[in-house]
């Protein structure tokens, strides 16, 4: 009785903490025991977190076979798609925590926080690429220095609105590595601005609206600024898919179609 109780008390203690990692948008594994046969080291129920980075918050029995099940997590974070394992304790020699025996089964569910797309510019474009990022599901962050642009009223979709800066604005909502960011300002003058800054965030996708003709004027100004020409291959410029697009909406389509693709692609 004491060792169930341990347990209720153990995991209760790990609902807790993946409840405040899913508030503060940390992507989490939670790994749980969902059957057993024979003698093992953990019975049906236990609980155990797994982090990006391998950082673990209670345990699964430990040894080898728990870090088989920290890296099988891992995956399971870059997949985004939850598992399950099976592990036979009867073998030291491979890992196993000592001769168990037994069998288990363990259930790997990531938890991800909705895919980040900051849009830096509220144009037209930028309020169409907002509402249709939001019936997709994704969190939105929307920036432009011009305040009647990311008003309530004019974004209702947004999930944060930023008037200011793109400084102030990646200060106050830093981009994490499973981010996109779609450029579409006003002007080249503003892209020549804010390109460098963004070029040193972890976004996994970067897109830049504009023709080619005004890319090649944007790039030339960026390289005698001093930006390495290779890290500009990087950005998808012209942004979005080509589908000879023409109204808003079907632009909004080939921009997020594009940021999907990235995103897929990354996954596997």
């Amino acid at each position: 009785m004491a060792g169930i109780a341990r347990d209720v008390t153990s995991n209760a203690r790990i609902l807790a903490e993946l409840t405040t990692a899913l508030a503060e948008r940390r992507p989490v594994v939670l790994a749980t025991v969902v059957a057993t046969k024979r003698s093992v080291p953990r019975r049906a129920g236990t609980k155990m977190l797994v982090y990006p980075d391998g950082a673990t918050s209670g345990t699964v029995g430990g040894g080898e076979m728990e870090a088989k099940v920290i890296a099988e997590a891992q995956d399971a974070i870059r997949s985004r798609k939850p598992r399950t394992v099976d592990y036979e304790l009867v073998n030291p020699s491979e890992g196993d925590p000592g001769i168990c025996g037994g069998e288990l089964t363990i259930y790997l569910e990531p938890y991800m926080s909705p895919h980040t797309v900051y849009v830096i510019g509220c144009g037209h474009v930028g309020v169409t690429v907002i509402d249709l990022a939001h019936w997709l599901g994704y969190r939105t962050v929307a920036i432009d220095d011009r305040p009647d642009l990311v008003s309530e009223d004019a974004l209702p979709n947004a999930d944060v609105r930023f008037a200011g800066t793109v400084t102030d604005a990646l200060a106050a909502n830093p981009v994490p590595e499973d981010a996109s960011i779609v450029v579409v300002t006003r002007s080249p003058e503003v892209d020549v601005r804010i390109l460098p800054e963004l070029l040193e965030t972890p976004a996994r996708y970067i897109g830049v609206m504009g023709s080619k003709k005004r890319w090649a004027a944007t790039r030339q100004q960026l390289v005698a600024d001093g930006v390495d020409p290779t890290r500009l291959d990087s950005l998808h410029v012209p942004i979005g898919i080509e589908i000879k697009a023409e109204t808003l909406e079907e632009i909004a389509v080939s921009i997020l179609s594009e940021v999907i693709r990235e995103n897929r692609a990354e996954v596997g």
